[in-house]
């Protein structure tokens, strides 16, 4: 039977809130506090915590720059999309003759309450227009 060393007790005061962290997270784990801190303490003093801090770290930053190239594709779809549609409605629709165009100004609160009514539905409901693209052109390109 190897022996093993004891243990040495220390005394340590923790802020109110670390405390109560450090005992749910033990709760959670279903271990005892003392081995959670001296898992902790041990990461922390270890010579490598800096290298791995650094990975976690490059990690995490790793995956902000890939959600900023996202948002960035996203955006520049939402511009074009928004172009597209300027262009085609300012080609294919001509100008109204001042009664019917009067009439059109009168119906805009209701046609733009009805346009944002659906843009609503689609967009808790449906897939939004990047999945669609992107759909049609993975077929497109199979």
């Amino acid at each position: 039977m190897a022996s093993r060393k004891k243990k040495t007790k220390i005394s340590a005061y923790l802020d109110p809130d670390v405390m109560t962290m450090l005992a749910d997270y033990a709760a959670r784990r279903n271990q005892p506090q003392s081995m959670i801190a001296e898992a902790a303490i041990a990461s922390f003093l270890s010579p490598d915590a800096a290298e791995r801090r650094e990975a976690a770290i490059g990690k995490r930053l790793d995956q902000i720059d890939r959600r900023m190239m996202r948002l960035e594709r996203d955006m520049g779809i939402a511009v074009e999309t928004l172009a597209v549609f300027v262009r085609f409605w300012l080609t294919t629709t001509p100008a109204l003759p001042e009664p019917a165009a009067q009439a059109a100004r009168a119906k805009t609160a209701e046609r733009y309450e009805a346009f944002v009514t659906a843009l609503g539905r689609r967009l808790v409901k449906g897939p939004t227009l990047r999945q669609e693209i992107s759909e049609d052109v993975s077929e497109s390109e199979a």
